[in-house]
């Protein structure tokens, strides 16, 4: 079981079909996507002086990918997606967490901090492209959205996500990048951090438009439901 698990797994981390053990065997899927989650988590925080314990514990990541399951379940739900139920996307999420330990990778250790923010920010754009486009992949052949739905429906989460983030400070160091960091206070984490308000000023200004997409595909999606029925 654990060799199929992990096979499965990798075909799916590579954008391919997998067997299907995952319907009959879900729940043994969704353990291992939290325990990669779980992993991730710790990896993630573990050498960051600004982490909370909960953070440090990795108990941060696992109680997170059940809110933003929550979260795009219920914001794609009027979109009419095939196969669309929470536990599909909460499984979809927690087998996407492998790629986030490459940035657990302790860089700081043996790169000086300058070199340690560029490889930083690295990491982080391969784990979170990848990340995407297996977003991507499952809105398209899972649940089997049209190309432009599929755009805005990856799009618009990530913007929310990306604001409420700002907005609640998580990282501490959000809104003081406003005023440049100072010398005494960098580390290997900060080119992330920069990432970040780079992406939140992205999304809020792209916010607007996603929202108006979303709302005629969902009017798209409602008439085309009212039209099967009458059929």
């Amino acid at each position: 079981m654990i060799k199929t698990l992990l096979r499965d797994e990798w075909r799916f981390l590579t954008f391919r079909s997998v067997s299907p053990a995952v319907r009959d065997h879900w729940s043994a899927f969704l353990a291992l996507g939290l325990f990669f989650t779980w992993l991730a988590g710790i990896g993630r925080y573990w050498d960051n002086p600004r982490a909370s314990l909960w953070q440090h514990l990795g108990l941060g990541s696992v109680a997170y990918v059940f809110i933003l399951a929550l979260i795009i379940w219920i914001l794609l739900a009027p979109l009419r997606p095939k196969h669309w139920s929470y536990r599909n996307v909460l499984l979809f999420i927690t087998l996407t967490a492998p790629p986030a330990l490459l940035y657990a990778i302790p860089v700081e250790k043996f790169m000086s901090t300058d070199n340690a923010v560029s490889a930083n920010i690295w990491l982080l754009a391969i784990v979170a492209a990848w990340r995407v486009a297996l977003y991507a992949a499952f809105l398209r052949r899972t649940a089997q959205l049209r190309i432009g739905a599929v755009i805005v429906a990856t799009l618009l989460p990530l913007a929310i996500i990306v604001v409420t983030l700002s907005a609640l400070n998580l990282e501490h160091v959000v809104f003081n990048l406003m005023g440049g960091l100072r010398q005494n206070a960098r580390s290997g984490n900060d080119g992330a951090y920069i990432v970040v308000y780079t992406l939140s000023v992205i999304s809020v200004l792209l916010a607007p438009l996603l929202a108006i997409a979303y709302i005629i595909y969902v009017f798209l999606a409602w008439r085309a439901a009212r039209k099967e029925e009458y059929l």
